[in-house]
């Protein structure tokens, strides 16, 4: 008799992992909340396709008979642990695990795990793009792509996003190198506490999960910390392992490229490309081809992204910076240039002291627009900056830019883009498009 499997949620990562179950002999029931009319219409072929193959399928609600003799659940990352179907199945004693562990018990390819509050995309992409001079090694996890989907392919390694919804329904994923980018309060809801938040992530790096290699921050006091409780630590931004010394990031002595030639701006950047060098170090890589691999990377589309450069200008797209800590991290990437910074959309009012402080060290004029001007014009002035205008739509906001002549025109707008755009992917979009028409 097939050993039943219930899979939660009707997500890319569900429909991933239904397929792998199905492959490998499970009887799959997939249950999911919403109704049949609320699913995406991007999934149904995918639904169809799992169903033909097999897969009992319930949409609005979770029966008992779907989940009555499961032999364990595969959760989706979006389902919170406080759900009534995790009580549900918490109190028939069926185990949950993530679609993450449910690929690692089912494929024979090395993990490369990538964690971390802020920088987990950008570093994953960084490591895939440098490992692939040498090895088969594409990206999966909370990036996008289920590693499901990649478990029975031949690659020498699978660089996975881990977040830490992931990883706390983990119990036997054992990554060859784990490197945990930084810590900061973040999804506190869904975790129920700090510590608790700090522990998911922390269990990729003790036994029984522990790594070959753990690849840690030493700027970062808690991860500083932590490290005493892990083996083989390899830190970056430390002057002994991985860091940076006359503009220049060199690895254990050996330089392996000047902070002029990195395509990623700012400190947060200089430390993805960090973890990228050690990763590739251990993994064997010759400088030669690791400096190159980091030179012909393209940041992801909408984070702190080179647009362009013109007469002098240098246009930067960091639309993804939806709230003032995301902005933070791009207004801080700049020091002793002239900066004009395009802020503003839907507001979500979150408070803007540090970033009005980040503003008057590293800005030298600000062009606000979107329903959040008159509070953020607010808060900019009781916080000792002036220099401020405002301007009706984005595109004149970036003509009002490049008639001042400053040396960057950074697009980081601290809000949410729906009172002007669909997305803010569609907010980046429109911005690029219009820079390069100039």
């Amino acid at each position: 008799m097939k050993e039943k499997v219930l899979i939660l949620g009707l997500s890319k990562s569900g429909i991933a992992a239904a397929r792998l179950a199905l492959k490998k002999g499970y009887d799959v029931f997939i249950t999911e909340f919403k109704k049949a009319d609320e699913i995406r219409e991007e999934l149904k072929p995918l639904i169809e396709e799992v169903k033909v193959k097999g897969a009992k399928i319930e949409c609005g609600g979770h029966s008992d008979d779907f989940i009555n003799n499961a032999a364990f659940a595969i959760t989706s990352p979006g389902i919170p642990p406080k759900s009534e179907i995790f009580q549900k199945l918490n109190s028939k004693n069926v185990k949950i695990i993530s679609e993450i562990e449910f690929a690692y018990l089912n494929t024979k390819t090395p993990f490369i795990a990538i964690t971390g509050t802020n920088g987990k995309t950008t570093t994953t992409s960084l490591v895939s793009h440098i490992l692939s001079k040498q090895f088969s090694a594409p990206v999966c996890g909370n990036i996008g792509v289920p590693p499901c989907t990649l478990a029975e392919e031949k690659h020498d390694f699978l660089v996975c996003e881990v977040s830490s919804y992931q990883a706390e329904m983990t119990e036997k994923f054992k990554a060859k190198i784990a490197c945990w980018t930084n810590f900061t309060p973040d999804h506190i809801d869904w975790h129920g506490g700090l510590e608790n938040y700090f522990k998911a992530k922390a269990k990729l790096f003790l036994p029984p999960q522990e790594p070959e290699f753990a690849v840690l921050n030493s700027r970062d006091e808690r991860l500083k910390e932590f490290a005493k409780e892990c083996k083989n630590v390899i830190f970056f931004d430390d002057e002994n392992d991985c860091g940076i010394k006359n503009e220049a990031i060199f690895y254990r002595g050996e330089k392996i490229i000047s902070l002029k030639d990195c395509p990623l701006v700012g400190h947060h950047n200089y430390q993805n490309i960090m973890c990228g060098i050690i990763i590739a170090k251990l993994l064997g890589m010759k400088n030669e081809d690791i400096k190159e691999r980091i030179m012909s990377f393209k940041a992801p589309e909408h984070r702190l992204e080179k647009v362009r450069v013109m007469n002098g200008i240098t246009f930067y797209n960091d639309s993804k910076a939806t709230n003032p800590e995301a902005s933070i991290v791009a207004i801080n990437s700049f020091n002793n240039q002239d900066v004009a910074l395009i802020l503003g959309g839907r507001d979500k009012n979150t408070d803007l002291t540090e970033m009005c402080k980040s503003i008057n060290q590293h800005i030298k004029t600000v062009l606000l627009i979107g329903e959040a001007a008159e509070r953020f014009e607010k808060n900019l002035l009781k916080n000792g900056f002036s220099n401020i205008i405002k301007e009706h739509t984005l595109e004149e906001a970036v003509d009002k830019a490049i008639s001042l002549k400053p040396d960057v025109v950074l697009l980081s707008p601290a809000c949410a883009s729906f009172d002007m755009f669909n997305s803010y992917e569609h907010r980046g979009d429109v911005f690029k498009k219009y820079v390069l028409s100039k």
